[in-house]
């Protein structure tokens, strides 16, 4: 029997590495002779990067940024088995990880660090880019990004603005006389499974500004300043973000890569089974596992259980996912190809008691689901217990 065993990370708890080893170990609690194959993925949020490199033999370069609230923190780059593929997760430098809930301001905080991120890569030969935008802190519609880049973004007196979405209404000028020449020289793969516009009820400022930090007042005046910023833009480059499907991801960094990059931007975990190549093991395979921390109504806009699923479902393989607690509206996700969804919570506990513990978690519920597939599956025309206790599949 092959297995393919392909979860993301359960956040804060495991990561997708540990997960996918713990459901193995589950697996061959019961069925020791089972072939696995483990595919750690991720949807373009965290844990891009250390599946994008575990998958290709690459490593990891640490860099000194700015942070969101424009104070040094150490973020890091991947670079892939090819040597010239470079992979950034921007919540490495502008996540809303590296921000406490007391100091969690839309107005503020910045994307320059994920820039510099990309300018040390640049320096370092890099041409080939992947970028893993969720988890921002940010809704600086990306300015901070670009000035990091060499873009001078200018108010009415000629002097640069600063940090921030607050200062996106100052801007008069776009002066790119020393934009960096090498971003034309490159290309860049923006994975994200966000398709919100730039503005407007269903953009980035009202959708994802609460979780940021922005109250009721500071959405209202924070679109407002988003949409001047990209009539802005739209006179320098002719490219309207306003509208644009996916402008609205990480607070309008997505807009600012179309805007002013040759990106293409594609489904993150379209981007992650892509590279990691699961489609090449899914040929062999007869069953899948993959999980994540929450599933829900939301886990069918792209988030890695039904992205995995969908490309199992083309080799007619079925799909089991273990999550760490289930939400409501998971009924229309079994269209997507998953056959079944288990919560790996087995008795009434904190929620810290389940991050602890969710290496055994995974692992029992791991066996559990295969024990009750394996019971019902025919083996040369016997089905259950005789047969099955032998596990020599």
């Amino acid at each position: 029997m092959n297995i393919v065993i392909a979860p993301d990370s359960f956040k804060g708890s495991v990561s997708a590495v540990e997960a996918a080893a713990a459901i193995e170990k589950g697996i061959k609690n019961y069925v020791p002779h089972a072939k696995t194959v483990l595919v750690p993925v991720a949807d373009g949020g965290e844990g891009t990067l250390d599946s994008l490199v575990a998958a290709t033999g690459g490593k990891k370069v640490h860099v000194k940024v700015k942070g969101p609230l424009g104070t040094p923190v150490q973020a890091m780059y991947g670079l892939q088995g090819d040597g010239k593929t470079c992979v950034i997760e921007m919540a490495s430098a502008s996540g809303i990880c590296l921000v406490s809930d007391d100091r969690k301001d839309p107005m503020a905080t910045t994307t320059y660090g994920t820039g510099e991120l990309i300018r040390r890569a640049l320096d370092d030969g890099c041409r080939n880019f992947i970028l893993a935008i969720g988890g921002s802190a940010t809704n600086d519609g990306g300015i901070g990004m670009l000035q990091a880049l060499g873009m001078r973004l200018l108010d009415s007196s000629g002097e640069s603005v600063g940090f921030g979405g607050g200062e996106l209404d100052r801007i008069a000028i776009i002066d790119d006389s020393e934009w960096d020449h090498r971003i034309a020289e490159s290309t860049f793969l923006i994975a994200s499974d966000v398709k919100n516009p730039l503005i407007g009820p269903n953009g980035a400022t009202f959708v994802f500004g609460p979780q940021k930090g922005a109250t009721p007042e500071t959405v209202e005046i924070l679109d407002k300043k988003m949409h001047y910023w990209a009539d802005i833009v739209q006179k320098k480059t002719g490219i309207r973000m306003h509208d644009m499907p996916g402008a609205g991801a990480a607070g309008g960094l997505g807009g600012a890569f179309q805007a002013f990059f040759p990106a293409d931007m594609k489904r993150g975990i379209d981007v992650v089974i892509e590279y990691t190549r699961l489609r090449d093991h899914l040929r062999e395979a007869d069953l899948v596992f993959t999980g994540e921390g929450q599933i829900d109504f939301q886990t069918a806009s792209g988030k890695t259980p039904v992205g995995v699923a969908q490309a199992a479902q083309k080799f007619g393989i079925p799909t089991f996912v273990l999550a760490g607690s289930i939400g409501r509206g998971i009924e229309e996700l079994y269209e997507y190809g998953i056959h079944s969804i288990h919560s790996i919570v087995n008795a009434p506990m904190s929620l810290q008691a389940a991050i602890e513990s969710a290496p055994e978690l995974l692992a029992q519920t791991a066996e559990q689901v295969i024990r009750t597939y394996m019971a019902n599956r025919p083996v040369n025309g016997t089905v259950g217990n005789e047969v099955n206790k032998q596990r020599n599949w």
